[in-house]
């Protein structure tokens, strides 16, 4: 188990470095440089000339990205352009706002897409299953733009259930301690800004997770379906045992294995950052920050925004894959 932890943390190297490389070359490919976008297009030559060497714009490409990533790896992502601060501290400062949505919404699509999965499976081609069936496809197929604005106008607009946009009513503010609004409304004690956080991630929570939920149901059943249909489980049903048992305590298990890995690459793209979901509920996240720092041609706050995400979505597919490797131990020797 520690060498197949060691030769899966020796893989994110190479990944890691080719997106460094990725998002250097997407920035320096883009018309402009930095230096322009600080004095403005009327700066005179030798400004210009001077700033550029200053940052070190004038140097081959190679040696710039050598002090780009020497700085990374001591956590200097640079200064945004809009706001003078360091980078790092606008993602840190949205990042925990995306983490909370991915959560809830991997939250949702867990707790409802895995039971109606596994019921499908067990009722196959009843009516359950046939309707059970089209409204995962209809989930799949469903833009996640789209999800949202009707769950706003219906559940929030003309049915006054839920918040339609923001994280905290009018009025109400929050001591940020972990980033994490409704964590650090219990921390605080203050049960209506838990409440007033609760509520607003609700419709934003259902909308991101409707394609994980739905995938997940599909993948639930076809599984499902395949291990019912092994000679173990045929097997334990023999000797005796109640169904219940049978179906957590041999089909489950082995069932979720597939299901582990959807849940993991899914959660790594949530965490990337819901760009469309935080837009459309208008969430200060690190999706909606990448976007208005696209649009401001904010270079330092894009690398960080990507850098930080591949970041996590790699040390996601790790614990993933640590995981698998708990349910299926053969996968060790692999």
């Amino acid at each position: 188990m520690r060498r197949y932890f060691i030769r899966r943390i020796f893989q994110m190297i190479p990944v890691l470095i080719g997106v460094s490389i990725f998002v250097f070359v997407g920035m320096h490919i883009i018309p402009g440089d930095v230096a322009t976008l600080l004095l403005g297009d009327k700066a005179n030559p030798e400004s210009l000339a001077r700033l550029q060497h200053e940052l070190g714009l004038d140097q081959p490409v190679y040696v710039q990205y050598y002090r780009f990533v020497s700085k990374v790896m001591k956590g200097d992502f640079g200064i945004s352009l809009r706001t003078r601060q360091p980078a790092w501290r606008e993602v840190w400062w949205a990042l925990p706002l995306t983490v909370e949505l991915s959560l809830l919404s991997i939250l949702v699509a867990v707790v409802v897409g895995i039971p109606v999965g596994m019921w499908a499976a067990l009722r196959q081609y009843s009516m359950f299953d046939s309707l059970s069936m089209v409204a995962v496809l209809v989930g799949v197929s469903m833009p996640i733009f789209w999800t949202g604005l009707i769950l706003m106008m219906v559940l929030g607009g003309r049915l006054h259930w839920f918040p339609i946009g923001g994280i905290l009513d009018e009025g109400m503010t929050l001591q940020r301690i972990t980033g994490l609004y409704t964590l650090d409304a219990l921390l605080q004690g203050d049960l209506k800004v838990f409440n007033s956080a609760l509520k607003h991630l609700v419709l934003p929570s259902i909308a991101l997770g409707s394609i994980p939920m739905a995938t997940m149901a599909r993948m639930t059943r076809s599984t499902m379906l395949e291990v019912l249909r092994q000679d173990y489980v045929r097997t334990a049903r023999s000797k005796g045992l109640a169904e219940r048992v049978v179906m957590i305590r041999h089909a489950l298990r082995n069932t979720l294995i597939p299901v582990v890995t959807v849940i993991g690459l899914q959660l790594g793209l949530l965490l990337s950052g819901a760009v469309l979901t935080e837009t459309v509920f208008a969430l200060p996240g690190l999706g909606r920050l990448a976007i208005t720092s696209i649009l401001a041609r904010d270079y330092a706050v894009v690398q960080a925004a990507v850098l930080i995400s591949a970041l996590m979505i790699v040390v996601i597919n790790l614990a993933v894959d640590m995981l698998y490797a708990y349910l299926d131990p053969r996968i060790h020797y692999t």
